[in-house]
């Protein structure tokens, strides 16, 4: 299993982990030799982000919902959550409303971020749809920019928290996964836009680096 016996309520992929063969999993056949390893599966991201939807819901009581994707490396994160919390709507016996809006980071060049964070988009309200946290620069200036708007409750959520020597221990609201500091791609998360057409999150190979270079 990925997961440590002793923490895996909070679900950290160990340090040693190496993921799965890809050759267990479809994987488009332009990205084939650029992969390592499979270090996610689709399904168990799925699986994940259903819990997480159900979390949500019992935390936030009867508040209206404006769900905020950070863009482009959260959108499928941010669609598939949504897909679980209005599936919670719909059958639960509580269902708040939900409404939606997007906001675009831009911090990253190769696979080093760089020193400019950028935004676009104004309009910042309450819950945040956020794809992988590694040292949290971008989210704290996110976060900063989204108080300024007043909301009445801020909650970040995501998929990945990446365990790096910078993080300044940052620490978001609702995780799917702690991750070890591997360069993954995959579903939504890119190496310079490329890679965000993969269902599952896997290990880039470092060869790939050179060949998709800016």
């Amino acid at each position: 299993s990925p997961l440590s016996s002793e923490t895996a309520n909070d679900w950290n992929i160990r340090d040693e982990e190496s993921g799965y063969n890809k050759n267990l999993f479809c994987i488009p056949k332009h990205y084939e030799e650029d992969l390592e390893r499979v270090f996610i599966p689709h399904g168990l991201i799925l699986d994940r982000t259903e819990r997480l939807a159900r979390d949500i819901m019992q935390d936030m009581g009867s508040h209206h919902i404006v769900a905020l994707c950070v863009l482009k490396g959260g959108y499928k994160f941010f669609a598939d959550l949504l897909d679980h919390i209005k599936a919670l709507n719909q059958n639960g016996d509580k269902s708040v409303p939900v409404t939606v809006d997007f906001v675009r980071t831009k911090s990253y060049c190769n696979d080093s971020p760089t020193e400019k964070i950028s935004f676009v988009g104004e309009e910042l309200p309450t819950l945040h749809g956020k794809d992988i946290i590694e040292t949290g620069r971008t989210m704290k200036a996110l976060l900063s920019k989204i108080k300024d708007k007043r909301p009445r409750m801020v909650k970040v959520v995501s998929l990945l928290v990446k365990r790096t020597g910078q993080s300044p221990g940052y620490r978001p609201d609702y995780t799917g996964f702690e991750i070890p500091d591997k360069f993954v791609v995959g579903y939504a998360l890119d190496y310079n836009e490329y890679f965000r057409d993969l269902n599952h999150i896997c290990i880039l190979k470092e060869n790939a680096k050179e060949k998709y270079r800016m």
